[in-house]
């Protein structure tokens, strides 16, 4: 009994472009890769059932990659406001020490 090959996704979407495309026939592919015809149509199938998940994909990771940057910023802008206001604190509290030292030269 002969092992099974296994062909990779570049494989499988070169083929399938073929016959997409109509550079080659499913008949003619088959013959020329060894491959039966029935496998050939399965791998047509699956690709054009998974195109759209393909497409939408990259709209879904770019959305991610958004939520993930707002996320950050609101935690950048959350920071700065609590250094900013420690920093009036601590103005406000510096010149009230130096007046009175002011003062008293």
């Amino acid at each position: 009994m002969k092992p099974r090959r296994k062909f990779t996704g570049e494989y499988k979407a070169k083929l399938v472009l073929e016959m997409l495309s109509g550079q080659r026939s499913v008949a003619e592919i088959a013959r020329k890769e060894g491959i039966k015809d029935t496998l050939l149509h399965g791998w047509r199938t699956e690709f054009i059932r998974n195109a759209p998940q393909l497409f939408g994909l990259s709209q879904v990771q770019a959305e991610q990659v958004q939520h993930q940057q707002v996320a950050e910023l609101e935690q950048v802008i959350g920071r700065l406001t609590i250094e900013n206001e420690a920093l009036k604190k601590a103005s406000r509290w510096l010149s009230g020490m130096s007046e009175p030292n002011a003062r008293s030269r």
